[in-house]
């Protein structure tokens, strides 16, 4: 199949989303597919290059910072995306549009199935949800409602990561037809699992309120464990957090922003004992299989997407609790064998359920679901030569690709 994945956000921007466009796209390539992948530019960035065989087209210049989007920037980047896309369309018959983010990128796969007639299968990532994140997108989702509701009404299915983000979505739009939930996926290589661990605490995600930290932070006040605190990430929050620890007087080293291939992201993740991720909403977190592929003891929140990640692979407090972390990481001070047992137990639940090898054959298979209903579609409107002009000029491309496949444009 030639694929066409749109997504705002790719390596090195972005966080979860971006992992799984990069992941994804690998071994879609990797199982003999063609991938374009149409996504956000930044300073520094070539505006073309191939990354892993998938060939990556960036456009617009406009955003500022890598960890965020700003809604000025995201509007920018639908604008250029959308005349760069029409144009790249044209020039190649892609088979399906595979897009992440219903918004902003679901604009794009809306407008090019109307002009191009290219079906779009739509993943959901969590704050482009009504309700995931309610404290800041929730007027943002009241103005832009009609404009959501055709997105999700067009899509030829929608793919939720966990069953908490596939409800949301359904009270949402008030349709449960053609949505599926497939689990983000991971490269099982990308950390080593066996290495000595330290005594070193770990916390890795976007400094935002809703993440959490400042409840590790309040769970470490006064607490007097052998072990480092090591925080990374970058974000509005991160002032505030870093003028917590120094009131408190907690020893934590705030290294910021580390790109996600980097040797020092890489060393943290592969030699710490305890992983803490107590985010109060989330989808299916990518930093946890990160985590889970590192073989730490994990301690996450169980009213998130969180539990369904680790299952009981790890100690799951509620969110908010700042009290019920601390009791946890004492527990995992005290018991050093049970935090072994826990990153062993975490390391075969990712093997078992969410390598990219097992998690992208899933999506080809809805690919080709979509495909063969779009051909059956397509073959059942040309009945009787009485077929209106437009009828011919969206189904000649279909007809072409079954019939005469010598004439597929090569790729450039």
């Amino acid at each position: 199949m030639r694929i066409l994945m749109l997504c705002y956000e790719f390596p090195p921007l972005g966080g979860g989303g971006s992992k799984v466009v990069y992941g994804l796209s690998k071994e879609l390539v990797r199982l003999g597919h063609e991938v374009d992948i149409v996504t956000m530019g930044f300073r520094g960035l070539p505006r073309y290059e191939e990354v892993n065989g998938a060939r990556v087209f960036r456009v617009s210049l406009l955003r500022n910072k890598k960890h965020v989007c700003t809604v000025p920037e995201a509007a920018f980047y639908v604008l250029t995306a959308l005349m760069f896309a029409r144009r790249l369309t044209s020039q190649h018959r892609y088979d399906i549009n595979h897009t992440h983010f219903i918004f902003p990128d679901g604009v794009l796969a809306w407008s090019i199935k109307r002009s191009m007639q290219i079906p779009y299968v739509i993943t959901a990532h969590g704050s482009d949800v009504p309700g995931y994140n309610p404290h800041k997108l929730k007027v943002a989702h009241k103005l832009m409602a009609p404009l959501w509701a055709m997105v999700i009404r067009n899509a030829s299915w929608i793919v939720c990561p966990s069953k908490s983000l596939h409800s949301l979505l359904t009270a949402a739009s008030g349709v449960d037809k053609n949505t599926t939930e497939i689990p983000n996926g991971i490269d099982l290589g990308k950390f080593t699992h066996d290495k000595p661990k330290k005594n070193r605490i770990l916390v890795v995600t976007r400094m935002l309120e809703r993440k959490g930290v400042q409840h590790v932070l309040t769970a470490l006040e006064g607490l007097t464990l052998d072990h480092e605190v090591h925080i990374v990430g970058d974000g509005p929050y991160l002032p505030t957090l870093r003028q917590m620890a120094q009131a408190t007087g907690i020893n934590v080293t705030f290294w910021g922003w580390l790109d996600g291939q980097s040797p020092e992201l890489k060393e943290l993740f592969e030699t710490s004992g305890v992983f803490v991720f107590p985010s109060e909403a989330e989808n299916f977190p990518i930093v946890l299989l990160e985590a889970m592929a590192a073989g730490m003891a994990i301690i996450t929140t169980k009213d998130t997407g969180c539990a369904e990640v680790v299952g009981e692979a790890a100690l799951l407090v509620k969110s908010g609790d700042a009290e019920a972390i601390r009791s946890a990481l004492i527990f995992l001070a005290n018991n050093p064998e049970r935090c072994m047992e826990l990153g062993k137990a975490a390391r075969q639940r990712l093997e078992e359920n969410f390598g990219w090898a097992t998690v992208a054959k899933r999506h080809v298979a809805l690919y080709e679901k979509v495909i063969n209903n779009q051909d059956r579609n397509h073959s059942g409107s040309i009945k009787t030569m009485g077929v209106d002009l437009y009828t011919i000029s969206v189904n000649v491309p279909t007809l072409e690709k079954n019939t005469i496949k010598s004439c597929r444009v090569p790729k450039h």
